[in-house]
């Protein structure tokens, strides 16, 4: 299977050469100033794993190069609301437009139509799209280590820091790993799915989640559809999970999270 990941990442480096141009970095942070406050995605997962409970990330997306199309009818607003009222911690909105449908605008959509906090997910390859995320009122960012060099991770990490964003690392092995915990701050994103050949492994997790040093708050990423993967995942210290293609495939992903989480 071609290289899916570095096809995209090149696909958003085009893309972002547009926008600077249709958009420079200076009209951005006009709408930057003009933004609504921050709202805490880590503090969010935080209570809820404090009372006892996962915190989970719940996220929207209309399709995925992997399953095709998800929602045909996809609302960003309805979908939204339907996580928060299932006891969703945070959402995370893809709004990367070839191989998801997504849109930077459903971040604006999902933000108006709930109080949880936002993740922009995207391939970030350009300190821009963190002026953009936070124009756009996300509250945080992914940074996927294995589609950036040390160098463009930092800036991307001071960059998310210099706009008041939590940044989510995400990593898929143990070099990933290491380069992570480089940086400063940030969650730590374990993703199950290798995303070169977007085959899911959950060992994933149970392997790095040790390695991970307390106080770096950890998300299991992919491959999660039952209570027992989740609680799999808690064996290895891992309380917070990244959760959506396995919610949206029962059509009413409101209530896939609801049954997901109870009792």
């Amino acid at each position: 299977m071609a290289d899916i990941l570095k096809k995209i990442c090149d696909e958003r480096r085009e893309s972002v050469a547009v926008a600077k141009i249709l958009r420079p970095l200076s009209a951005l942070e006009i709408q930057v100033r003009a933004a609504s406050p921050i709202r805490n995605f880590e503090q969010a997962l935080q209570q809820k794993n404090k009372s006892g409970q996962f915190g989970v990330i719940a996220e929207m997306k209309r399709a995925s190069p992997s399953a095709g199309v998800l929602c045909p009818h996809y609302s960003p607003p309805d979908l939204a609301r339907a996580y928060e009222a299932a006891g969703a911690a945070c959402l995370s909105v893809l709004t990367e437009p070839n191989h998801f449908q997504g849109d930077l605008s459903h971040v604006g959509l999902a933000r108006a139509a709930c109080s949880l906090p936002i993740l922009r997910k995207d391939f970030m390859v350009d300190v821009y799209q963190v002026a953009e995320a936070r124009a756009a009122g996300a509250d945080a960012i992914l940074i996927i280590l294995a589609a950036v060099d040390d160098a463009l991770a930092r800036d991307l990490h001071a960059a998310a820091g210099h706009y008041g964003l939590t940044t989510v690392l995400e990593v898929h092995d143990e070099e990933d790993l290491t380069r992570a915990l480089m940086l400063p701050t940030g969650m730590i994103g374990i993703n199950n799915r290798n995303l070169r050949n977007l085959v899911t492994d959950l060992s994933t997790s149970l392997r790095l989640a040790p390695r991970v040093p307390q106080g770096r708050l950890m998300v299991g990423e992919s491959g999660l559809k039952t209570k027992d993967d989740l609680a799999t995942l808690q064996r290895a210290g891992i309380n917070n999970f990244l959760i959506g293609e396995s919610l949206l495939r029962q059509g009413d992903a409101g209530a896939a999270l609801k049954a997901l989480l109870g009792p």
